[in-house]
């Protein structure tokens, strides 16, 4: 282990002082992160609830994201602050917990540091979660529900091949689809049914009561006989 030598602490001392320089003029060129000034201080509006809520949206999150950074920014002069202090009272470089010296290479990465590695105050990242989850279920179209009950009703491949077909950039030429022909087939799925699974489906139909049963000669059904699926013979005598 490699103590910091006079000449070092001098130069450790200098980097805390610039430190603390460069963070206290940020924070009153830039108002502490615009915090000097009320939410929407320049809005003539009553009130900040208006006809557009995305606008208020966006505010809210940015006013949050500047309290984080100056949340941030003192922290870290509050660590500088501590540092210096040990300083004047001849304690810099020797940790507060155990007393034992801290090495120049952790001094030099972290000038503000007043712990050994072994003491230093860690924030474990946690893996618990909410205990709301043991009892709500995924929602109906969660795009990986597939990956945690290996069904989904409607997943993100669903709602792509809902939106591509109002078109994308691909032409025929290009589409992922090699049957395709023209601008209506280059879908990469295309040819899947439409409102049903099965084709029998659209054109099996029955009364209120369930009992009796119809065919509806649509195209669906023609298509269904031509691929040889059915058989007429099964159809109920007209």
């Amino acid at each position: 282990m490699r103590l910091p030598t006079m000449e070092q602490l001098s130069e450790l001392h200098a980097r805390l002082i610039s430190d603390k320089q460069d963070i206290e003029q940020r924070l009153e060129h830039n108002g502490h992160y615009g915090l000097d000034t009320g939410w929407k201080s320049n809005s003539s509006d009553l009130t900040t609830i208006d006809n557009h809520p995305a606008d208020a949206g966006t505010d809210m999150f940015e006013r949050s994201k500047d309290i984080a950074l100056l949340e941030q920014e003192e922290l870290h002069l509050n660590r500088i602050d501590a540092a210096l202090e040990a300083f004047q009272n001849g304690t810099y470089g020797s940790c507060i917990v155990c007393k034992e010296p801290i090495p120049y290479e952790r001094l030099e990465a972290i000038p503000d540091c007043l712990y050994c590695l072994d003491h230093a105050p860690r924030q474990e990242l946690t893996y618990n979660r909410p205990i709301e989850e043991e009892t709500i279920q995924l929602p109906y179209g969660y795009s990986s529900e597939k990956a945690y009950t290996g069904w989904a009703g409607f997943d993100g491949e669903d709602a792509w091949q809902i939106v591509e077909q109002w078109g994308n950039s691909d032409s025929p030429a290009m589409s992922g689809n090699p049957e395709a022909t023209d601008y209506a087939h280059i879908g990469s799925a295309s040819e899947e049914n439409d409102g049903f699974v099965e084709q029998l489906e659209s054109f099996v139909a029955t009364d209120i009561t369930g009992r009796h049963v119809s065919i509806i000669h649509n195209s669906q059904y023609k298509r269904y006989m031509e691929s040889e699926e059915g058989d007429h013979h099964l159809e109920q005598d007209s």
